[in-house]
């Protein structure tokens, strides 16, 4: 168990032995722990800084404690080092998802209108600026169907609504999802009421979205991005629903948190903000990932394959 040591980690190491007696679980609360220890490690869970994978020989599977690490936590000894990484993606498909709902409801009624009317002590029935959008008559387009994205396509489904699916790397049945390629993301973007991001930020979508892209959507197409601030270019994003170019947006993730008060997304009508609050309180979401431990500690030790296994190069 590696540093740093918060209330949940800790809560895990002293759980862990009970779990599974056939591991040897040591706590390091400091980086001198991580050095001596790391040299008989054949697993360990968070990070390893690069001066203790120098000594890391019989490391064999870190595991990534979130689906979506700090920038820098694969770095390259890392990804060129033998060991399988795994993470616990999947476990929060239900919250998220509801968050985009959440967005896409508010949005396509003219909330954010509404809402400022309701600031004001204001009865408007002439609020909303923005156009109304059917749900069973819209399109939505969601890059990333893996756990969240697959449940917000399943509930897109179920408002009726034509869902098209880019995703690289399919791990489950999507029915009803018209799934296509990275590569053809622009291809299908003019046809999208709305675009939801699920994405992690990794070296390949760093920045993609960004003025161009915002081009190829229509001028009444909502963005939505509850992934990774760092997928989109904020400024580019204001200044697209600023001049008309997209209509509105929901927002979770953003390129720098906390956003700036300065930042003129605040004051930008057609918009709904989220300070990366999606699963905040989520409950269940400890245990889910303590189970996802749990098996791949089993597995690791049967010499089966893991679960949730990352592509380091990819980060994700």
């Amino acid at each position: 168990m590696l540093p740093p040591l918060d209330e949940l980690r800790t809560e895990w190491a002293r759980r862990l032995p009970d779990t599974m007696p056939e591991y040897d679980v040591v706590v390091a609360e400091t980086d001198d722990d991580v050095l001596r220890e790391i040299v008989d490690a054949d697993a360990a869970l968070g990070w390893v800084p690069p001066d203790a994978l120098k000594l890391a020989n019989k490391l064999k599977w870190l595991q990534n404690p979130d689906a979506g690490p700090f920038h820098g936590y694969y770095y390259p000894e890392l990804i060129d080092h033998p060991v399988t990484i795994s993470n616990p993606r999947g476990i929060y498909f239900d919250h998220i998802s509801h968050h985009v709902m959440m967005f896409m409801l508010g949005l396509s009624r003219g909330l954010p209108y509404f809402h400022r009317a309701q600031i004001d002590a204001r009865w408007d029935k002439e609020a909303r600026k923005s156009s109304y959008v059917n749900l069973p008559e819209s399109t939505v387009l969601i890059l990333g169907v893996g756990g969240i994205g697959a449940e917000t396509a399943r509930l897109c489904n179920e408002f009726g609504m034509r869902v098209i699916g880019i995703e690289g790397r399919v791990e489950r049945e999507l029915p009803n999802v018209e799934l296509h390629e990275p590569d053809e993301l622009d291809c299908y973007l003019p046809a999208a009421d709305f675009v939801v991001s699920t994405v992690p930020h990794t070296p390949e979508t760093e920045g993609i979205w960004n003025a161009e892209r915002f081009k190829l959507m229509k001028s009444s197409a909502y963005l939505i991005n509850i992934g990774r601030g760092r997928t989109m270019k904020i400024d580019e994003l204001a200044d697209a629903i600023e001049s008309g170019v997209i209509a509105g947006c929901g927002l979770d993730v953003f390129e720098e948190e906390p956003l700036p008060a300065y930042h003129k997304l605040w004051r930008l009508e057609n918009v709904l903000l989220t300070p990366h609050v999606a699963v905040r309180d989520a409950e269940n979401l400890p245990e889910r990932r303590y189970q996802i431990i749990i098996e791949n500690a089993r597995r690791f030790l049967a010499g089966e394959e893991l679960i949730n296994i990352v592509d380091k190069e990819k980060w994700y």
